[in-house]
This record gives structure tokens, sequence and C-alpha cells, in this order.
């Protein structure tokens, strides 16, 4: 099966194929299924590829399968190649996985969309460039896909593009991540000055012959590119806008793959960040930060999503701690047990929404669980378990993080306690708002748009009573909640299932040892359980029974830190009157200015040289001569002074 490897990018791309040429003719619902039916048989072929891959002896577990060369001018020689390991098939497996249950729930959540083929025309697409992100065997490769998700991304958060909310949105996660994706690039020229090679194996061999500035440099480069792609400071702001696209998109690409690129990217490169601590220190810092202003601004949202997708950049900020910390083990744990309960959270608010007739705003929510048992059931499992509280995988996974980054960083172990704190206030303020209390949907609401933070979105008057949704959305979200519960079991050591026994081979030396004691452990995991429960309690004892509390809702925090306002001072402001200053002087006056200038010169040299053209005889015949005057009084001169 590792032969077939390719196909699990290929199947994808011929559904994607399908969907351009015939996804008309097939419509609704047959795009969808068509669509889903190729992501799906990825997984079955990645499961086949996996089983084979265990049956290659650790620690040598990797297998690469040479496509075609790609590139080949001189010393450049770039295969068009595919590497997998326990890493890149960790990737591999919860990708294609989520995603096809994300394709089975998109077929009843987008039915009687306009464009239905289109939308799975670009998921398709998309999951094509996630495996081709995580399989490349080199960093070109991996930029080919990181780009194919940048512009998938921005198809899909843009997909109503007549909403300008929508289609400004998609243009935001545009600009964010090419900024992040220039410090790829020339990451990626440096690393080839250095190496005169881009596999990773090659740079990874040649790290001596880098030197530490130049590691560090390459290193800091790319976190630049991951902070775009997986929306770290000060490269956020954009992830929240993305919750303009269908709810399908923010699950699959902003909560299970896209964002958790610049995770795998970081793991990916850890041999790079072993050899320079500097690097690894700033990432560590970047994530803390990350995670703690991101908690701080979902305790205020008002729309169910952006509590979600700043939940998404605070929780990838406890990835990225991980990662500066060594703990590169603890930061895929995260990332797989994140891509369940967060993909299971998304599609949960997606039921809600669906079954609320495109309501977003909680204050407009409540008392859900009566009406949509189903999804509250496992949206419920999505929330203790992002909440860290045990026994679900979030408290593994979380108290992971914690653990380690107490040994390596105390400091910022505290940033990351009073975030874990936060985060399990945050989700049981939206659970408390959406599943619990009165029946505030069915009072007829005026909507003020003067207040209402930009991209809200309301049902219109009154809402007819919640329904629950059909079962092609309601499957997912029991599967999802079956791995949100259950994940935390590769977290024993020494089991079949133990995550840290696959990956090791990856990581080698590289991996922090906390060197904790084990009462130390029971103490830090006993502090994780109090936080979690104290904060589920505080924040279910809070909204549950009051819709407002303006003192816990400050502008501050529903205005995001004014870090837009903030960037638009500075950048967009500025920017538009630089434009506005080129497009009045410099393009008129000095690039006009230049051109007519020219014109303006030929124009009047020719006009002088044009009234020696008489057409008289007469006045050629004076011209010679003159002419002949002219040169014969030089001669005369000439023959005088010799």
């Amino acid at each position: 099966m590792l032969d077939l490897t390719y196909l699990i990018i290929l199947l994808p791309l011929v559904g994607f194929a399908i969907q351009a040429v015939w996804g008309r003719r097939l419509g609704d619902p047959a795009a969808g299924g068509v669509a889903t039916f190729f992501v799906g048989a990825s997984f079955v072929v990645s499961i086949g590829v996996y089983l084979d891959l265990l049956k290659v002896n650790a620690p040598v577990r990797s297998f690469t399968q040479n496509l075609w060369t790609w590139i080949p001018v001189d010393r450049l020689q770039v295969h068009a190649s595919l590497y997998v390991d326990p890493l890149s098939m960790t990737m591999v497996l919860f990708i294609t996985g989520i995603s096809t249950l994300i394709h089975l729930y998109s077929i009843g959540y987008m039915k009687g969309d306009r464009d239905y083929p289109k939308f799975f025309l670009y998921l398709n697409l998309f999951v094509a460039s996630m495996l081709i992100l995580v399989l490349g065997s080199n960093m070109l490769v991996t930029f080919v896909g990181w780009e194919g998700v940048g512009a998938c991304s921005y198809w899909l958060i843009a997909f109503w593009f007549t909403k300008d909310s929508a289609a400004s949105a998609g243009k935001k996660a545009f600009i964010y991540n090419r900024i992040g994706d220039a410090g790829f690039l020339v990451a990626i020229f440096l690393t080839y000055d250095k190496v005169h090679s881009l596999e990773y194996s090659t740079v990874f061999a040649n790290i001596d012959k880098i030197g530490s500035a130049n590691v560090t440099a390459i290193c800091l480069l790319l976190l630049v590119g991951v902070m775009g792609k997986s929306a770290q400071i000060p490269l956020f702001p954009w992830l929240a806008d993305a919750m303009e696209g269908p709810t399908p998109v923010s699950a699959l690409i902003h909560a299970a793959t896209m964002v958790t690129a610049g995770v795998y990217l970081l793991c990916r490169i850890n041999p790079l960040l072993h050899a320079s601590s500097d690097a690894a220190l700033v990432v560590a810092i970047v994530g803390a930060a990350t995670a703690f202003v991101a908690a701080t601004i979902a305790c205020a949202q008002q729309d169910i999503k952006k509590v979600l997708a700043y939940s998404t950049v605070s929780q990838l900020g406890y990835m990225f701690l991980a990662i500066g910390c060594g703990a590169y083990e603890a930061a895929i744990f995260l990332m797989i047990a994140h891509a369940f309960f967060k993909g299971l959270l998304f599609l949960g608010a997606g039921s809600a929404i669906h079954g609320l007739h495109d309501e977003q705003d909680l204050k407009r929510m409540g008392n859900l669980r009566r009406y949509m048992p189903l999804t509250f059931v496992t949206f419920g499992i999505g929330w203790l378990s992002i909440a860290a509280v045990p026994p679900l995988s979030g408290f593994w996974a979380k108290g992971d993080v914690l653990e380690n980054t107490f040994a390596a960083h105390p400091a910022l172990w505290v940033v990351g306690i009073v975030t874990a704190a936060l985060t399990a206030y945050y989700m049981s303020r939206l659970t408390g708002l959406a599943f619990f209390g009165k029946d505030r949907w069915a009072k007829e609401v005026a909507i003020d748009t003067t207040t209402d933070m930009p991209g809200s979105h309301h049902a219109e008057g009154a809402i007819p009573e919640p329904h629950e949704s059909k079962w092609l959305m309601t499957v997912p979200l029991i599967i999802l909640s079956f791995f949100a519960a259950l994940a935390g079991v590769m977290a024993i050591s020494g089991s079949r299932f133990s995550l840290a026994n696959w990956v090791d081979p990856v990581f080698g030396g590289n991996l922090y040892n906390d060197h904790l004691s084990s009462s130390s452990i029971w103490v830090l995991s006993t502090v994780d359980a109090v936080i979690a429960i104290a904060g589920v309690y505080v924040g279910l004892r809070l909204w549950t029974s009051r819709a407002e509390r303006p003192a816990l809702e400050g502008a501050f925090l529903r205005g995001a830190w004014y870090i837009n306002e903030l960037y638009d001072s500075v950048f967009g402001r500025p920017s538009e009157r630089l434009a506005a200053f080129c497009a009045e002087v410099v393009d008129p006056k000095v690039i006009d200015g230049a051109v007519t200038g020219v014109a303006a010169v030929v124009r009047g040299s020719g006009s002088v040289i044009r009234k020696t053209q008489t057409g008289y005889v007469r006045n050629y015949v004076l011209g010679i001569v003159l002419g002949i005057v002219l040169v014969l009084g030089f001669m005369l001169t000439r023959m005088w002074w010799a």
C-alpha cells in the first residue's frame, strides 16, 4: 500500500475534476455525494498506507515516493516526491477522516444553495492541497500545498461573495496569509543558499553547515509564515472574520486542517528548532501571548461562531507554546484532540444555526437543549472536552502541554493556566447562552445595526421553533463526539494507541524531557482539573440565568482589543493616503508627466527642424553653398595653423 501513497492526493483531485466538468449536471445532492465519496476513498487508502507503515521497523519508519523530477536546473534539483512517516501519516489520517465527515455534513447543510456544486469543488481541491502540504518531502512541495490551501480558503471564506462582509473577509484572509508567506519564501531561499537543497532530510543532515545565526533566521522566517496560516499574533485577526464562510468551512479550514498547517511545519523542522533555543523561545512566547489574548476576546463575543474562532486561535497558541518548549508530542496530541472537539463544536454550532433559521447571535438563542437534544448532547461533549474537564480528551491533551511548560518556562505556565480557566469560562458562557436559560428566540427583537458588531448575522423577525437537524448533519456529530470523548487514550503510554510510541522516531533526541516526578504530575493534573471545573461552574452560574452582563462584556473585549482599528490606523489609513497621493500627484504629474514631457520635447524639436524643410530648391542650394563655405573655411584654418 505504501506504493499507492499518491492515491491519497489523487482521489480528491479526481473529485475536483469531476465537479469542475460535470458538477452542474450532477446538481444537489449528487455533487456532494460524489465529492464525499472521493475524500472517503482517500481516507480508506490512508488507512491502508498507515497499516503498511506499521510493518516498517522502527526507528526508521519512513517511506519516500519519488513521482518525477520537477525542477532540474543545475544544482537546483527539486523532486515532486512524497514523504510518509508517523508525523505526516498522523496528519493525513485526521485530515481525510474529519474532511469526510465534514463533506457528509455539508450535503445537508448546503442543500438548496445556488452554488452547491462549486462549494464541493472547492472542498475537494482544499483537501488535496492540504495533503500535498503534509506529504511533501521538501520545502517547495510543501509550499505548493501551502499556497493551495491559502487560495481555497479565500474562495471558501468569500463563498457568499454577494455579501460585502464575506467578500471583505476573503480578501482579508488572503492578504494576511500572503504577508506570512513572504517569510516562508525567504526561508526557502536562505535554506537553499546555505545547503543547496530543499529536501528536509538533506537540510537536517547539514545543520552544522548552515550556522547557528542562519538556523535562527530560517526558524524565525518560517515562524512568520506560520503566524499567518495558524493565526498567531500579530497575524491572527483574519480568522474571526473568516466565520463569514459557511459553517462547514469554519469546521474544515479553521478548526481541523488549514490552521494546523503551521503546527505541522514547526514540528517537521524540529531539528532546526532544537538547534536554536532563541527561536524556540520566541515560538513559546508568541504561543502563550496568543492563547491569552484570544481567550480574553472570546469571553465577550456575541456571535457563536466568533467565540469558536477566537477559541481556535487560543488553542493554536497552546500548540505553539508546546512546540517552543520542545514538547512536540504534546503539540501533536492537542492538535488531534482539537481537530475532534473543535470540529464537533463548529458543526454543533452549525446545527444550532440551521435549527434557528440562520441566527448566530447568542443573545437570541436559549434553551435549545429542549428542542435539539442530540445537538446539545454532542455539543456538550465538545464543550467539556475543550474546557479540559477530566476524563475527556482535552484534559489529557492540554495537561500534557501545561506540564511541559511548567518544567521549561514556569512564567509561561502561569499564562497557560490562566488561559485554561478563561477557556472553561467562555465555553460555558457560550453553552449557557445557547442551550440553557429562556427561549429568547421566541420573541421578535429589533436589530440595532448601529450597535451590532460588523458581520453580525440575524434571522429576520421572530424565529420559529427550533428543530433538530437531519441525520446527514447529526451522524458526523455523533462520530466526532465519540472521538472527542475517548481520544485521551492516546496519552496512555505503552498502549497500541499511544501517540508517543508512534511519533517518537520523528523527534528522537529533540524532545524535551521535563524530568517531573510522579507527585508533581499529580499536583499539576489536579490543578488543571480544579481550574477546568471552576471555570465551567462560574460560566454556567453567570450565564444560564441572564443574557446581559455589561460589566463582563466590555467594549475593549468585544472590539477584540481594537487590534483591527490599530492596524487600520497604522497601516490602512496611511496606505489609503499614500494611494491617493500616488493617484493625484505621482501618476498624473510624475509618470504621465514624464511620458507627455518626452512627447512634448519630440514634438517641439520636430517643429524646429521642420522649418529647414521648406520645399524650395533655392533654399537647399543656399544651404549647400553655406556648407561648402564652412568646410573650406575649416580646412584653410587647419592649413594656416599647421
